[in-house]
């Protein structure tokens, strides 16, 4: 099998076969280190979605009778393909994305992380039971598989997030249709021809390229029971009132403002590198990036000073060099909405270190430098949305109290971190803070595996959320049977 057309046009991967979209128009797909077109996304119809629904459908009927142990087994070969494959892997990732080599194996073996998890459905999928809930009756709780689900996929992690969803629906017993990020599918189709590979039956996992077309008959078909899905606010919102409105289970991850809260008892030296790498690892484009730094006056200054000596000291490149700590962004359009940020940040906040001087450096590729903004003002829009860049905001407080009110004020409630060495403090804000993912002197909060993902606010939109126990729920339902003999 081969993923990639004579002409660089990619295709859909529709019962275990890779067929030619029917859909005449495409969109390109970037080296962001070099600007050049790699291949071209096929942009596919409802009529290609259609194709792939009857697939999975057909598969469903067999794969939900196939009983949990074999189909955890076949994620125990999965693993073992994907470890061989790692490096493959992250060097898609890097040349696809631009993020770094390092990022990139880091964000394979997260995904690996999820797959190991999951082969240990046949105990997570048990149910409950009760012999005497009444004189001779027994009440015993089953999980079951949905159907046919959807997994829609971000551009920013291609091997990660769709290996949190890929393992779960299959292994629950679900026929899974895929739709990739146009922007970055090459990764994405790979990991589901390695599964096939290893010896998923034919119709368990379809790949549908494509961009709102495609999303948009994901959510109305009837066929669909339920669509999971990351990327941005604005389309995290319309997914799940879309696929909602037509009684689809759905869950949505959105966007993030995440703010680092720092005390005047931390300990600046890994808080400062900690701070660095959360802002502009991965070009700041992760819903668990830093994006606001909440300083007490009392370490401020210091504070701000040391945060734009090591912005200015990042090393700036292509994913592939060694040592690099910043790399191009997705895409030129993206990096002229970072842009727009900035050039309307200067005007109201100060600007401490400039990441535009860093263009002139990189004629060809969508580079842009560390930027850090001082005495930034919840009223100002750098403070306000996600800008998912390189782009760091200092809000000045004067206590925990502030601190806390006013990342509570943000839309978002993804993530939030707090550096401190008091546990009273510590204690404090993990209660009063709003946000799904806490850390405490943790840079990213990523939970491991078997801990849930997800946030509150605009930074989520449904009810169960991303991994552990979390993603079994979501992809099962339940029947609670209740049994007398006499």
């Amino acid at each position: 099998m081969t993923m990639v057309h004579e002409k660089t046009v990619l295709k859909n991967f529709i019962g275990g076969r890779w067929v030619d979209a029917e859909a005449a128009g495409t969109a390109p797909v970037y080296n962001p280190a070099t600007g050049e077109v790699i291949a071209e996304t096929p942009l596919s119809t409802a009529a290609d979605v259609a194709r792939a629904v009857e697939a999975a459908k057909a598969a469903y009927e067999r794969w939900r009778k196939v009983p949990v142990i074999k189909r955890a087994r076949l994620l125990y070969a999965y693993l073992e393909r994907l470890r061989r494959e790692r490096e493959a892997l992250a060097r898609m990732i890097t040349t696809e994305h631009g993020k770094s080599l390092a990022d990139a194996l880091a964000e394979v073996d997260r995904g690996i992380e999820s797959v190991e998890h999951a082969t240990a459905a046949p105990t997570l999928m048990m149910g409950d039971a009760l012999a005497e809930v009444a004189e001779g009756l027994e009440q015993t709780t089953y999980r079951y598989p949905l159907g046919v689900v959807a997994s829609i996929t971000p551009f920013n992690f291609p091997a990660m997030i769709p290996l949190w969803v890929i393992p779960w629906a299959v292994v629950t017993g679900n026929a899974l249709i895929l739709k990739p990020s146009e922007q970055t599918p090459m990764t994405t189709l790979r990991l589901v021809e390695l599964l096939h590979e290893v010896g998923l039956p034919d119709g368990v996992v379809n790949v549908v390229n494509g961009a709102k077309e495609a999303v948009d008959a994901l959510l109305a078909h009837p066929d669909i029971v339920a669509v999971n899905f990351t990327g941005s606010q604005k389309t995290a919102a319309y997914v799940y009132e879309t696929a909602a409105r037509y009684g689809k289970r759905v869950q949505a991850f959105s966007g993030a403002k995440n703010h680092a809260v720092v005390l005047e008892d931390a300990v600046l030296a890994p808080t400062i590198d900690g701070i660095l790498r959360a802002a502009f690892g991965n070009g700041g484009q992760r819903c668990m990036a830093t994006s606001v730094v909440v300083a007490v006056e009392g370490i401020a200054d210091d504070l701000v000073e040391r945060l734009a000596d090591g912005a200015r000291k990042l090393k700036v490149g292509s994913g592939f060099e060694e040592g690099v700590e910043l790399t191009p962004l997705i895409r030129e359009e993206h990096r002229r909405r970072v842009l727009s940020y900035i050039k309307e940040g200067e005007k109201q906040a100060r600007l401490v270190v400039d990441g535009r001087e860093a263009m002139s450096r990189f004629p060809r590729g969508f580079y842009l430098g560390a930027t850090v903004f001082d005495r930034v003002t919840p009223e100002m829009r750098l403070w306000q949305e996600e800008i998912f860049g390189p782009v760091l905001s200092v809000v000045r407080v004067r206590d925990l109290d502030e601190a806390i009110a006013v990342t509570n004020r943000s839309r978002y409630a993804n993530g939030a971190i707090l550096y401190t060495q008091s546990g009273k403090a510590a204690r404090r804000f993990r209660e009063e803070i709003d946000a799904g993912m806490v850390g405490i002197n943790v840079n990213i909060p990523l939970p491991v595996a078997f801990f849930p993902f997800g946030g509150h606010k605009d930074s989520f939109y449904g009810v169960i959320g991303e991994n552990g126990k979390d993603i079994v729920q979501f992809f099962t339902r339940k029947k609670t049977v209740s049994s007398r003999w006499f």
